[in-house]
């Protein structure tokens, strides 16, 4: 099982991936403001420095993508606790449902068929398959049910209309964050083009009017110019990634 959703190390197929496009894209741009083979080369080296970024977006992701299974969890387990059965017994048949939707390995599919084994075989509690379900996850809407469904077994209190009204909220929840999330897609989109503009200006303008760009190249001065345009680009890129991630 996964031990922390919030943290993903990639595997070596996926660095090596990942590093190769990265290499590519960094040696070009140095390349494009330089014009200097040996540079561009050397420069490309530092996408082991972006790795640790690559994995927190990929472990973005599929905190997404748990959140959004674990939704059509919810829905299921409401069904079964609607219908009378206890939790054990609703997150075994919410795994026989949910395996009309998604394949075994996806993440939601491994957990509840962790649960269902560590239960039957096992004899482990719901309650503590749950905890450390929502431990494991790092996502707030799961922390909430799993917190709301202890205190109910806690207290003794009325199982199916919490349950209910718990996955109500939190199905509502999460349908506004993916809106807003569908929202600010558009705006990252539109960001990442514009970043990309000084990019293609420059390429351009070394490919039909080189005459006029090569002074950059060629003088301290414009070495300076082109070190001072390539930082500016490269901040520029990292602020409108850090406004455009928005924490929901």
């Amino acid at each position: 099982m996964i031990k922390d959703y919030s943290v993903y190390e990639m595997s070596v197929r996926e660095k090596a991936i990942f590093c190769f496009f990265g290499y590519v894209a960094i040696a070009a741009a140095v390349h494009l403001f330089y014009n200097s083979i040996f540079l561009s080369l050397l420069s490309g080296l530092s996408v082991v420095k972006l790795v640790p970024y690559g994995e927190k977006k990929l472990a973005d992701r599929r905190m997404n993508v748990l959140n959004g299974q674990f939704k059509d969890m919810l829905y299921a387990l409401s069904s079964s606790v609607a219908s009378g059965r206890q939790m054990g017994e609703a997150l075994i048949e919410a795994e026989e449902e949910l395996s009309a939707m998604y394949g075994k390995d996806e993440l939601i599919m491994k957990e509840l068929r962790h649960m269902r084994i560590s239960m039957i075989q096992n004899k482990e509690s719901d309650k503590t398959l749950l905890k450390d379900f929502a431990a494991r996850s790092k996502s707030e809407d799961i922390n909430d049910f799993v917190n709301v469904y202890v205190i109910c077994r806690s207290m003794g209190g009325d199982l199916e209309r919490i349950i209910t009204h718990t996955t109500e909220i939190l199905t509502d929840k999460m349908a506004i964050d993916r809106e807003i999330r569908a929202l600010t897609a558009q705006k990252k989109v539109e960001g990442r083009i514009i970043s990309l503009m000084p990019f293609l200006m420059l390429l351009m303008m070394n490919l039909f009017s080189y005459s006029y760009v090569e002074p950059l190249y060629t003088t301290a001065a414009g070495r300076i110019l082109m070190t001072a345009a390539l930082a500016a680009t490269v901040w520029g890129i990292y602020l409108m990634e850090k406004i455009s991630d928005v924490q929901i």
